[in-house]
């Protein structure tokens, strides 16, 4: 049996932030890593983004190898025992551990048909699969209209690619935007050449001699090279729920990111945790999430007992437009929008009760800390009052 001082699950962001986290107090202890990827921990955010406008691929990987870890890669924890401090692999393989940080990430949801035609965007392997298929401008149907559905989207078509997209909402985004900001995307994105059926579910795909057919429960058929899905993920709770630790949307830990039991930690995006400022339980699945919970979790690990305070952020590029949101960005609660230029550039401020809960920056830059500052301000406000507050003056 193989025995780590400290052991963490997962071969992403999170682990590779953890693997740091760890170092800044420990440089000695031995740090095993196991990922059920072929590969050692990668960027994601470059898979939708910067590899579609000439980032050189060797640019993604994160040289966790560099900071003195053994990588079991392509192997997947099934078992958990936190009493014993043991993990056990799919080839029966068991690690023994001193600490174990749980960084599972979550699985793409997927649709019940269409098997493995469907590439559900979120791996290195995915993105590989895809940018081969675009490199011959073949035609793509993309389900979904949310964050992966319209980064990838809008990739593919920008590589001269025809892209059809399909969800059932009002619009690209219309979960998180203010309606008319919805509509705006969406119309730039049909002036773009892509085909938008918004309002629309998939029913059922099949094969024929050209490629694949999409089935709308309208009765529409949509014609298709390749399928790609952005549903959404979720989380894999599987050890946490084997091993009885608390689960409920994701592993539940507390403030210092413990799952539970002693000597098991959880991070990134299959964490559940409470935040200070907003005084509820959420689970977030970005980057700067990832980075911040996996680093601190490391640190925690390691012996610091540090709060995670962090109120992360999250960030997209859909063609010419970019924004930055903080907090909770949802379309159900009130909103307050200030335009420098309409739906160019401009602040929405979402409220709960008068509380300013969240913030998207369109097109807005540098002012991601003067937002969580106001989100942080124990006060109300008037939607006059808030129309001028942020870009936030030096």
């Amino acid at each position: 049996m193989m025995r780590y001082k400290y052991l963490i699950v997962g071969g992403g962001m999170t682990a590779d932030a953890a693997v740091r986290g760890i170092r800044e107090l420990d440089t000695e202890g031995t740090v095993g890593l196991i990922g059920d990827e072929p590969h050692p921990p990668y960027a994601r955010p470059p898979l939708s983004k910067k590899l579609w406008r000439g980032a050189r691929p060797e640019s993604i990987w994160r040289g966790t190898q560099d900071l003195e870890v053994t990588l079991h890669a392509g192997r997947r924890a099934v078992g958990l025992d936190a009493v014993r401090h043991e993990v056990r692999d799919e080839r029966g393989e068991t690690y023994g551990f001193d600490r174990l940080l749980l960084a599972t990430g979550g699985a793409p949801r997927r649709l019940p048909f269409g098997a493995e035609d469907v590439v559900y965007f979120r791996t290195l392997d995915d993105y590989r699969r895809v940018r081969a298929l675009a490199d011959e401008h073949l035609r793509f149907a993309v389900i979904g209209g949310g964050f992966i559905g319209a980064e990838i989207a809008a990739a593919l078509a920008a590589s001269g690619c025809r892209v059809t997209m399909l969800f059932p909402d009002a619009g690209i985004g219309s979960r998180i935007f203010p309606a008319g900001l919805s509509s705006f995307v969406t119309d730039d994105y049909r002036q773009r050449g892509v085909v938008v059926w918004a309002g629309e579910t998939v029913a059922g795909m099949r094969r024929d001699r050209s490629g694949f057919v999409l089935r709308t429960r309208s009765g529409r058929d949509i014609p298709a090279d390749a399928v790609i899905a952005g549903i959404g993920i979720i989380p894999n709770t599987e050890l946490a729920e084997r091993a009885e630790l608390p689960v409920n949307d994701g592993i539940v830990v507390d403030e210092q990111l413990r799952a539970g039991a002693p000597d098991v930690f959880a991070a990134g995006d299959v964490a559940s945790f409470h935040s200070a400022v907003l005084d509820r339980r959420m689970r977030v699945e970005h980057e700067d999430n990832a980075l911040a919970m996996g680093r601190l979790a490391g640190r925690n690990m390691a012996g610091a007992a540090e709060p995670y305070t962090h109120l992360p952020f999250f960030y997209s590029d859909l063609f010419d437009s970019g924004y930055e949101a903080v907090g909770e960005v949802d379309n159900r609660l009130s909103t307050v929008e200030h335009w420098q230029e309409p739906y160019r550039k401009g602040v929405v401020y979402y409220l709960r009760n008068g509380a300013v809960r969240g913030v998207l920056l369109w097109n807005v830059w540098d002012q991601v800390g003067a937002a969580r500052r106001l989100i942080a301000e124990p006060r109300t406000w008037r939607a006059a009052d808030l129309r001028e507050r942020l870009p936030e003056r030096p």
